[in-house]
């Protein structure tokens, strides 16, 4: 167990169940933990061995204190806010206070009171910073660029992962239920396939028990469109498998209603797969338009339908966009660059400037 009197950074995760925050913390800290003292904390059960933690009831008997001066409390979470808030004024903890926000809505007027005690804030994308009424700056989300590569061999891997080994393959991935625009690949899919005899669309995603009877429809969908055999639907693949699905592709859709962040398309992009997404999240942040795929209105089945069809009749134009995919994945959404952007952002804070 790290040693308190040693850590500069307390980045928390209370959440019990695994979401994109709490995959954040898993992804980051261990990296950042390279250059500066940094530990996390929450639900032992739900952090990898890997990641630095500390029980939170340590945190209550931690040294006011750190190596320092002051420790940097970097929150995710309107809960992790409060608690922060708590330790630096009443059990008078020496830290500044951080939080990252990745929400695109007006903030209610208790978290624009929790903002407001914040020492800085990171927006994760320009969407996001929109809706700060307080000091920022915006960060990008990253990936793991080594992790997400393209493979020399799409048929040997699509073979060993049961997809069909040749032809155009499309994918859609993530949590199936409306908000995603399951719906809306599905449309989009049965106008595009009957034109490209040779394509293969494959959705993916684990699905609530609320949702069952939305992803049963898209399934009859496809059915009653004669697509049963080229519309796949797939359960959603553990953490350690998922990159290989990403490579087997040579499209990817993103067709969401809503999203905070986004990073499917970027693990997309970074395997040389072009990606189409609508304008939500940090889509138009991480996708050039027209250089690296496709951007198209919230529900504009059509954009999108027509966006597919355009690049996969173009092979020439399929493999500029690849090209170009890998290249801004790799130069500008780095976890290695997300990483030293916010460890920067510690030092400042611990620095007073």
């Amino acid at each position: 167990m790290p040693d308190l009197s040693e850590i500069d950074v307390i980045a928390p995760n209370f959440k019990k169940r695994m979401s994109g925050v709490s995959s954040t913390v898993i992804r980051l800290v261990p990296i950042q933990a390279r250059s500066i003292g940094i530990v996390t904390s929450g639900p032992k059960s739900r952090l990898p061995d890997d990641v630095p933690q500390v029980p939170f009831a340590k945190l209550l008997t931690m040294s006011a204190r750190g190596p320092s001066g002051h420790r940097v409390w970097h929150a995710r979470r309107n809960s992790e806010m409060l608690v922060g808030i708590v330790l630096k004024h009443v059990l008078r903890k020496k830290l500044k206070l951080l939080f990252t926000s990745a929400a695109q809505r007006d903030h209610s007027g208790y978290t624009k009171w929790l903002l407001r005690q914040m020492d800085h804030v990171i927006a994760t994308s320009a969407k996001s910073a929109q809706y700060l009424e307080v000091p920022h700056h915006v960060i990008h989300h990253g990936i793991d660029t080594d992790v997400f590569h393209p493979v020399p061999d799409k048929s040997a891997l699509r073979a060993s992962l049961g997809l069909p080994a040749s032809g155009p393959l499309i994918g859609c991935f993530g949590r199936i239920r409306p908000q995603k625009g399951n719906d809306i690949f599905i449309d989009a899919m049965v106008r595009v396939l009957p034109k490209h005899p040779r394509v293969v669309a494959v959705m993916m995603g684990g699905v609530a028990d609320k949702d069952q009877a939305f992803l049963d429809g898209l399934k009859q969908q496809a059915y009653d469109a004669g697509l049963a055999d080229r519309i796949l639907f797939l359960p959603e693949a553990p953490d350690f498998q998922i990159t290989g699905y990403f490579q087997a592709l040579d499209l990817y859709i993103a067709p969401q209603r809503w999203e905070g962040f986004g990073l499917t398309p970027l693990e997309a992009m970074s395997c040389a797969v072009p990606a189409i997404a609508t304008r939500v999240g940090a889509f138009e942040d991480l996708i050039k338009d027209g250089e690296t795929g496709r951007l198209v209105d919230i529900e504009d089945t059509a954009a999108i339908a027509d966006a597919a069809d355009t690049v996969l009749q173009d092979l020439r134009l399929h493999a500029q966009w690849s090209a170009a995919s890998r290249s801004r994945a790799t130069e500008h959404f780095s976890i290695t660059k997300e990483a030293a952007a916010i460890t920067s952002v510690y030092r400042d804070l611990l620095s007073g400037t």
